[in-house]
């Protein structure tokens, strides 16, 4: 049916076109809305630790930075055994060796990035058992002695401490593990887990007071079993954080091959924040923030729905409805050097991330960095959408307003077909009602308007990848050829002057386009 229904939505798109009409996006600067959200730059995902020693990663971060600047960084791995922090000499003794993790850790701070530290995943020497994840092997047992996995916590939290300072550590927080729910990511009981969660805040709490600890990060929004958990105990715990995708089904295609399917409900991410929510606010912890440490449009790493030029307007979108619900909304991840299943070489391959391989900026990217670039202030708008995001800046004299907007119109896989596959080629984007903008009681004077543009054929560099043959490797020209075309330029640039305090402009949309428009005073 979900076809069906995007036909039919088009058939009235076409319709309200022949017929001359438009969608209206108007905004008062004189009538402030309240202070823009924090939510979508707060904290953005990466792969695991070790990933962060790649010179190639550590240039995506300083571009991620310098152009968006996210505030927190949240990754696998920083326990894990390719980090050498953990080892027992022959008597079953604790060695600690924290070179590795320093060498994370500064680049991150060098990078203006604080950790949001996921407490993963079991060193070796410490593991109860063998069962590992992922293509690095990662140990998902519980510890088999708490004592020591306790001892751990508080030597490194206390190193931590030593090295960058109290007041920097204390800015920082600690999530307990990785989805505890999921099997393959912990092999033990949920019991365990709840040992295993308050074990590690009551030692973290020894140490630092004033440390932020939280958990359960799980896959599933719904499972409430740490709530019960937290209702009939006293253990420390300041935020809750869980994961959830845009993610219709696991389905196969003609082929037999598995993959996912996107959720064309505009309320896919939403509706699992708007029900933890609820319960959290009905239980012994109501005042308890919402973290979404994971989300994305799949959880599977080959989904060509995250190189497409739709996935600018599927962030937005969904960041826009459900940042009333979170304190975070941590978008899984922001680089294609990811190695779940080990290495990967095609510059295309489906990737979660705001970077390809090469770190040529995908859509994705400009989603948060036209996010990075709205005002302080929110600004009341009509738009029958609710697709829009309009700020203002104070100024010396003339403020300056950022207007953001975009069509969502999601075209999922028809049945028999998967997100690999159906994403897998060009995507046709047909018109839809062009915008017409109008700014009220702007300050009389000179400006200058300058306007993005993200959609099919702007910023899109997998659709120019794919009419180049999708080569398996990119020459140096093919690859500046689509830096080039990514490289995020304005379509527009001119100066107008204000006199009667109004903006008005009309720009042509089509499906899943993205515009960003500013209103800078001139010098």
């Amino acid at each position: 049916m979900a076809p069906l229904r995007v036909f039919l939505a088009a058939v009235l798109v076409f319709h309200g076109i022949l017929h001359g009409q438009t969608r209206q996006i108007s905004a008062d600067a004189a009538h402030p809305a309240g202070a823009h959200s924090g939510v979508p730059l707060f904290c953005v995902g990466a792969g695991r630790a070790s990933e962060a020693l790649y010179p190639e990663w550590q240039a995506q971060l300083a571009t991620l930075q310098r152009e968006i600047g996210f505030h927190y960084l949240r990754f696998h791995g920083i326990l894990s055994d390719e980090m050498g922090l953990y080892k027992e000499d022959p008597n079953g003794n604790p060695v600690y060796d924290f070179t590795k993790v320093d060498k994370v850790y500064d680049i991150l701070l060098a990078r203006h990035i604080k950790p949001f530290v996921e407490l993963t995943f079991m060193p070796k020497a410490l593991a109860s058992g063998t069962h590992t994840i992922f293509w690095y092997s990662a140990n998902v047992t519980p510890p088999k002695d708490m004592q020591k996995w306790q001892a751990l916590i508080r030597e490194l939290t206390k190193h931590w401490i030593a090295r960058y300072g109290l007041p920097e550590v204390q800015s920082w927080y600690f999530e307990v593990w990785n989805e505890p729910d999921y099997p393959s990511f912990f092999f033990g009981t949920i019991q365990q887990y709840f040992d295993l969660y308050r074990a590690t805040a009551t030692t973290l709490k020894e140490v630092c007071p004033a440390c932020r600890v939280g958990g359960p990060a799980t896959s599933n929004p719904s499972d409430t079993r740490f709530l019960t958990f937290l209702n009939a105990s006293h253990t420390p715990i300041d935020f809750y954080s869980t994961h959830t995708y845009g993610v219709l089904k696991l389905g196969t295609d003609a082929q037999g091959r598995i993959g996912s399917a996107l959720d064309p409900s505009p309320d896919s991410v939403t509706r699992h924040l708007r029900a933890l929510r609820e319960q959290i606010d009905r239980s012994a912890n109501p005042q308890l923030p919402i973290h979404l440490t994971e989300w994305s449009s799949s959880y599977l790493p080959d989904d060509f729905f995250h190189d497409q030029y739709g996935s600018a307007s599927f962030i937005l979108d969904h960041v826009r409805r459900g940042s009333a619900y979170t304190a975070s909304m941590s978008y899984w991840i922001f680089t294609d050097i990811f190695e779940e299943r080990g290495p990967q070489t095609k510059p295309f391959y489906g990737g979660f991330g705001l970077f390809n391989l090469e770190g040529i900026r995908k859509p994705s990217f400009f989603a948060y960095k036209y996010l990075a670039q709205l005002g302080p202030t929110d600004l009341a708008t009509t738009d029958p959408a609710n697709q829009s995001w309009i700020t203002i800046t104070p100024g010396a004299e003339q403020p300056s307003v950022q207007a953001l907007f975009w069509d969502y119109t999601p075209i999922s896989p028809p049945s028999g077909q998967i997100d690999q596959t159906f994403y897998k080629k060009e995507i046709p984007a047909p018109p839809v009602a062009p915008i017409d903008l109008t700014l009220e009681h702007l300050a009389s004077g000179l400006y200058t308007v300058t306007v993005y543009r993200t959609g099919l054929d702007h910023n899109d560099p997998f659709t120019a990848y794919l009419r180049m043959g999708s080569p398996a490797t990119l020459t140096p020209s093919q690859r500046d050829e689509l830096q080039t075309k990514a490289a995020g330029a304005p379509i527009e640039t001119r100066a107008i002057t204000i006199k009667d305090g109004t903006f008005h402009q009309q720009f042509p949309m089509n499906q899943n386009d993205v515009y960003f428009v500013t209103l800078t005073p001139a010098r």
